[in-house]
């Protein structure tokens, strides 16, 4: 599809328009989370009273739960506290809420699927790209994990939700589903170099860092913006999607193919210096809402998992902390921090005790980047 230059410039002032609003990529997710919120059913009951929200127990007090549900639930309920969308992706895709059951409260969520087919960090640990088929059937990732706040200030919540992802219970639980059997966990963080540390930090023998990701794509258009923009290019291609229904990516791929067309035409009507300007408008926008996240892994106390993979033994070998990755070991393991952390606010005057939970109204005073 090539425009005219009327509707070329439309489309390109609708997309320069649309990514001048952000400096960095907390920008963005704000700009994602009021629509969101703006297309949420009203509630009859405080949804604070969901989550985890008598902060006078200390972590010694507390029990927890891994509770499979719904992605109909999941999202009704996680809008309320993350901060970015928790769209599915292809593949397995199992979700959690994670409760603590003296309250009967939800203290965070968790989402695991299919691991992204390339990363370098697990290109380097593992010496060359695996076999995809391996990777599915014996590798899970944690694309969502979000503790309720300020259950997870208070009481490293964050920490803990990791922690349970690394059990032999959410493996276990894994392998019951989908048939497989995993022996590695991975997951990357949210807001990459931006932050100088994450939640997945501190946490050996269970979880360490194996490197920084190298991905590059403009974040895709939400809300009203994008929705405008697709029909109105559907419009001009004869009423048909640009990219098929049945795709993967669907939308990603829509937007790219906006772009290629936007740029495709402009060269066509010979605008040489505007389509150089937008092309650095767009490495711009990709610059500032892309870092490079930080990659963390777990071998679920197993010794020879790279060797596994790549085909040079035939069977698992359990390393002599592999008990340690039991669903209570690793909860006692975490009391153990979370306590000396709740303590430590109780003594300094600092324990937060308002949830966190996202409104239009209060968008700009609960920091994005937590």
């Amino acid at each position: 599809m090539i425009l005219n230059k009327e509707d070329t410039d439309y489309a390109k002032d609708k997309i320069w328009d649309y990514y001048s609003n952000f400096a960095r990529i907390d920008d963005y997710f704000r700009e994602s989370k009021i629509d969101t919120l703006n297309n949420t059913a009203a509630r009859l009951w405080p949804i604070e009273d969901e989550f985890f929200h008598d902060f006078s127990i200390a972590p010694n007090d507390m029990n927890f739960e891994l509770v499979e549900t719904s992605k109909s639930v999941f999202m009704d309920l996680f809008v309320q506290i993350g901060s970015f969308p928790a769209d599915d992706n292809p593949g397995k895709n199992m979700r959690f809420l994670v409760k603590e059951t003296t309250t009967d409260t939800i203290a965070g969520f968790v989402r695991v699927g299919s691991p992204t087919i390339n990363s370098k960090p697990r290109n380097v640990m593992f010496g060359a790209p695996p076999d995809l088929d391996k990777l599915n059937k014996h590798i899970i990732m944690g694309f969502c994990i979000v503790p309720a706040q300020p259950f997870g200030y208070n009481y490293l919540g964050g920490k803990l939700l990791t922690l349970l992802c690394c059990s032999h219970r959410m493996r276990e639980m894994v392998n019951d589903r989908y048939g497989v059997e995993i022996c590695g966990f991975e997951t990357t963080s949210l807001y990459g170099n931006i932050k100088g540390c994450s939640q997945y930090d501190g946490l050996k023998p269970f979880v360490r860092h194996v490197g920084e990701t190298e991905s590059r794509f403009l974040l895709t258009m939400v809300g009203k913006p994008f929705t405008e923009l697709n029909n109105w290019f559907q419009e001009k291609n004869n009423g048909e999607p640009l990219i098929h229904k049945e795709a993967s990516s669907r939308k990603l791929k829509t937007q790219t193919k906006m772009i290629s067309i936007i740029k495709a035409s402009l060269k066509e009507q010979g605008r040489d210096l505007e389509y150089e300007q937008f092309c650095q408008f767009i490495e711009d926008s990709i610059e500032q809402l892309t870092t490079r996240k930080r990659q963390y892994w777990s071998d679920y106390g197993y010794a020879n998992v790279v060797d596994y993979m790549n085909g040079k033994a035939d069977s698992l070998i359990k390393k002599d902390n592999y008990d340690k990755y039991e669903f209570d070991n690793v909860v006692n393991w975490w009391k153990k921090k979370a306590t000396k952390r709740y303590e430590k606010l109780k003594s300094e005057d600092r324990l937060r005790t308002e949830s966190e939970v996202w409104t239009v109204d209060n968008m700009n005073k609960i920091d994005i980047i937590r």
